[in-house]
């Protein structure tokens, strides 16, 4: 080609290249209309708390399928609506939090809970034996008669109970009903006869048959792992149909419990991947799941895990693969936890360990080194540090990583070991609910001094730890609102007089709702994908009938939930005549 027409040629394309892109930018700043994603769901006129430190208000959401696409006000929110097409709810002004994270929860016990005997807060024992009894007219021959909840710290003489008490009602049936925290059972002579339970049986380690003092015979309360000791062998057994169909009963019991009370997702403990598989399949899980596997060292084991982790892996958004969970010590309402010091009305013990510390750091270094993340129940001050100093050994071992390793509980701390949490970045999964129902007791077993350190919340956070919050639902009710309430009083449930139990360590309403949302999806490598109210979250939100964060303290618990939404569908919806 010419040179002169070459040069007038590449002049003439820069001049049209130009122009183009003027043409482009002015378009788009005046006047070119956006591409609008309309939504599946538009939620307005809400008042939302995000737990998003960038928009910590706003009005309304748009949901595209289980994902938020926009968090924004009334007036922005309406270009994402197609008649016809978009699902619309007005929210009439109230409360929209992120959906509920049961960070700590024994799922399907909590829904065999519900198909079981029920005490809680049962204060006569003649109760008790009555509703035995009529459990027992209703029941086959022989068959087994379970159910929980009873506290003897809520008895007029506080007194443990008997297996004779129960063989005035039941001499035949076996009966065994665990304590609330569910480190005790109570059984009839019937399951220690048929178990092979004698005056001459000795103690498990990390157990305790409890005997009576004059004679030496079991009295019917077997503690910890000496709960182990009953061969239900020998009792009626169902056949494996007949166990699937009641592990699915109680599943479907346990998730209506969960709608109900705005929980969206779930950290079970432990197991039943096949059976929430299921219930997905058929479109009947209406909560995200992590489900956790027992702490071993053995590798044979640990490999399946592996196997397992792969099949449910972390990017999945309703079935995953949780931590390893293993027991140190028991709990406050049993004398079991594993303390420093005696306790103070029974001088004879400090507690419980389930294993010893040699074991406990084998198996922490051995799952820590497969890059397992491990939660370690842990109520008293010598088991949180015992795990504390397992978790720092693996760092040292296995190089330093983000493994969110977890006290499970972490109920009685020492001031020591408190700053460690965030210094070795483990997890303080904890449940307010156990603050309100064990401060009962709490300064009679170990004293005032050592109780400041009981459920130190805020000297938690004050140290820069992170902190999930959950129920332990069976053991506490599954309602959030419970938790929330224990959370921002330290107040028992009738609402006594007084600053609450430790005042300095009561939460605000929204840090509150923040750790049992946020907190929580932190503690399961979750924190991008929901926990907050934000576009590209996923969409699970709770409305509730009442705004939490102005009403007076006792009407927390009176508050309901009118809406949970769970990957943008409604799973409940509450008769607004309730």
């Amino acid at each position: 080609m010419n040179p002169k027409l070459s040069k007038c040629y590449g002049q003439k394309f820069t001049f049209l290249s130009l122009y183009a892109l003027f043409f482009l930018v002015f378009i788009s700043a005046f006047g070119a209309e956006e591409k609008i994603t309309f939504a599946d769901m538009v939620i307005y006129n809400a008042k939302i708390i995000t737990i998003d430190k960038e928009t910590p208000r706003a009005e309304a959401v748009a949901i595209k399928g289980e994902i938020i696409i926009a968090v924004t006000s009334n007036q922005a929110i309406k270009k994402y609506i197609k008649k016809g097409e978009t699902s619309v709810i007005n929210a009439k002004g109230r409360l929209m939090v992120p959906g509920f994270n049961d960070a700590h929860i024994h799922f399907l016990s909590g829904g065999y809970s519900l198909m079981n005997l029920e005490f809680r807060y049962i204060t006569d024992i003649k109760v008790i034996q009555k509703m035995v009894k009529n459990r027992i007219s209703e029941s086959q021959p022989g068959e087994i008669i379970r159910g929980g909840g009873w506290d003897h710290e809520l008895f007029p003489d506080k007194q443990w109970p008997t297996k004779d008490i129960l063989d005035e009602v039941a001499p035949n049936n076996p009966v065994i009903l665990s304590r609330t925290d569910g480190h005790s059972i109570w059984v009839n002579s019937r399951v220690l006869e048929l178990s092979g339970i004698t005056r001459k049986t000795p103690d498990p380690p990390g157990g305790t048959i409890v005997r009576n003092p004059n004679t030496g015979e079991p009295t019917g309360i077997l503690k910890e792992k000496a709960q182990n000791l009953i061969d239900t062998s020998k009792f009626r057994q169902l056949s494996p149909d007949e166990q699937r169909r009641k592990d699915a009963r109680a599943l479907e019991l346990a998730l209506d419990a969960a709608r109900r009370s705005g929980v969206t997702s779930i950290q079970q403990l432990n197991d039943y991947a096949e059976l929430f598989q299921s219930f997905k399949d058929q479109n009947k899980l209406t909560a995200r799941v992590t489900f956790n596997m027992w702490l071993t060292d053995d590798s044979v084991q640990l490999n399946k895990y592996n196997q397992l982790r792969e099949k449910y892996p972390q990017k999945n958004n309703w079935i995953r693969f949780g931590y390893l969970k293993a027991f140190i010590d028991g709990t406050l309402g049993s004398g079991t936890a594993l303390m420093f010091k005696p306790f103070q009305d029974d001088p004879s013990t400090s507690g419980l360990p389930q294993m010893t510390y040699e074991e406990l750091e084998k198996k922490v270094i051995t799952a820590d080194k497969m890059k397992f993340q491990i939660g370690i129940h842990a109520i008293g001050t010598k088991a949180n540090h015992w795990i504390l100093n397992a978790f720092e050994k693996a760092q040292q071992l296995n190089g330093k990583r983000d493994s969110r390793h977890r006290s499970e509980h972490a109920q009685v701390l020492t001031d020591q070991d408190i700053p460690r949490f965030a210094k070795l970045g483990v997890i303080a999964s904890m449940q307010p609910t156990h603050c309100i129902t064990d401060k009962r007791f709490a300064e009679k077993r170990i004293g005032h001094e050592r109780c400041r350190g009981a459920y130190a919340w805020k000297r938690l956070l004050d140290a820069g730890a992170h902190i999930a919050f959950g129920t332990d639902w069976y053991v506490e009710p599954i309602d959030p609102l419970e938790g929330l309430y224990a959370a921002v009083t330290r107040k028992n449930r009738a609402g006594e007089p007084g600053d609450g139990w430790f005042p300095d360590q009561k939460l605000s309403m929204e840090k509150a709702i923040e750790l049992y949302t946020l907190g929580s999806a932190y503690a399961e490598f979750m924190e991008n994908r929901k926990g907050s109210i934000k576009k590209s979250m996923l969409a699970d939100v709770v409305i509730f009938n009442k705004d939490l964060t102005t009403i007076p303290p006792q009407e927390i618990m009176k508050a309901k939930v009118d809406y949970t939404i769970v990957g943008g569908k409604i799973v409940y919806q509450r008769n607004q005549a309730q």
